[in-house]
Parts: structure tokens; sequence; C-alpha cells
């Protein structure tokens, strides 16, 4: 039984620490500190990180499954070259699949669900008063997550999780500014209005429309 509870506990740091590393290297690649065909070494990542290798290749894996990064043969992982058309199709494959998600909500979401949504735009409508980016941005994911685990489909609420998940470095980014949070938190009113009133294509459009904000943001910042 201790030794059960040793390995869960080892399995927690590791995890602890690939998140972490992954994190790292996800911003300074978004920033531009690191380079398009840079290679990410393993060995030299572990002695930079004091961790041992297993946590490195687990957050390598995150970063080429985030499309930031790819295992080419005879280099290993090297980082790619983010365009700005390649942020641009990414946002609007998001935008569809968010607004299909947008759709769907508002038809099947039960009468809790749509509660909860409720009550969670309320605290981020306090906490874009408060100027608390970090914590807009963590009720944020579980804004999103909340629509689509709404429509009520598996597949959907997968496809548009692993777009999120491929999208999130680059819309941490836009909500760093007071100004976009608070337009974020705008346009959020709008979606849960639809999605209380069970207005399907109003909810479509408005999801449609955030994710055009969004990217509008993101571009604007890469250029």
């Amino acid at each position: 039984m201790q030794q059960a509870k040793l390995s869960s506990d080892r399995t927690a740091v590791r995890e602890v620490h690939s998140t972490a590393i992954a994190a790292e290297l996800e911003a300074e690649i978004v920033t531009g500190k690191i380079g398009a065909g840079t290679k990410l070494d393993e060995q030299s990542l572990t002695r930079r990180f004091g961790v041992s290798r297993t946590p490195v290749r687990e957050a390598l894996h995150v970063l080429v499954a985030r499309s930031l990064a790819e295992r080419l043969p005879y280099r290993g992982v090297v980082v790619v070259d983010i365009t700005c058309e390649r942020i641009e199709q990414m946002f609007e494959a998001m935008g569809e699949v968010e607004a299909l998600c947008g759709r769907f909500a508002a038809e099947r979401m039960t009468i809790g669900e749509r509660g909860q949504l409720e009550e969670l735009h309320k605290k981020m409508t306090n906490i874009s008063a408060g100027g608390d980016s970090a914590a807009y941005e963590e009720a944020n994911t579980e804004f999103h997550a909340m629509i689509y685990a709404g429509t009520h489909n598996e597949d959907i609420e997968g496809l548009a999780e692993t777009l999120r998940l491929k999208l999130a470095p680059f819309r941490k980014t836009q909500l760093q500014s007071l100004e976009r949070m608070a337009r974020s938190n705008e346009e959020h009113a709008a979606i849960v209005t639809a999605i209380l009133e069970k207005d399907t294509q109003g909810a479509e459009r408005a999801l449609r429309r955030h994710l055009v904000s969004a990217a509008r943001e993101v571009l604007s910042r890469m250029k």
C-alpha cells in the first residue's frame, strides 16, 4: 500500500513538472523567444529545468500535440514556423466549431446547466471589473468548457477541446489586455443571453463573433 502511494506521489510530481515545463516553453515559443526551427534538445532541457528526461519528454509531447513543435527524422523535436495565416486558419476552424457548440447548447442545455453558466458569467463580470487577468483566463476556460459540455455530444465536445488546446497559447495573450478582457466579457453576455433564451441562431452568431474578435486581437499582436 505504501509503495503504491509513493508511486502515485512520484507520478503527481512528474505531471506538475511536465505541465510547468510545457507552459514555460509554450510562452517562449509564442513570444518568439524560441524561434522557428529551433531544436528542443532533451538533454539541454533536463539541465535547464533540473529534472529527469521523463517530464521533459512529456512536455515536448504536449508542444507537439498543440502544433507548436513537430518531430522530425534524425532531428528530434523542432519548433514550427507559426505564421499569421496558420493562426487565422485555426481561429476560423475554432469559430465554426464553437458556433455549432453554441447552437446545440442553446437547444440542449438543462435548466441547471444554464443556471451554472449564468452564475459563472456574473463571477467573470466581477473579475473583469477587478482587472485580474489570470483569474479571468481560468474562468474563461471553464466558461467555454461549459458550453462544449452543453452540446451533450461527446464528439463535438472533444473536437472543440482539441482545437481550444491548440489555440490556448495564443488566446492567452489577448486576455492580458484589460480592454480586451472587458470586451470579451461583453461578448460573453450576448452568448449567455442567447443560450438562456434558447435562441439557437443567436448563440451561433454570438460565438462566431466572439472568435472573430479574439482572432483579430491575437493577429494584431503578431504583426
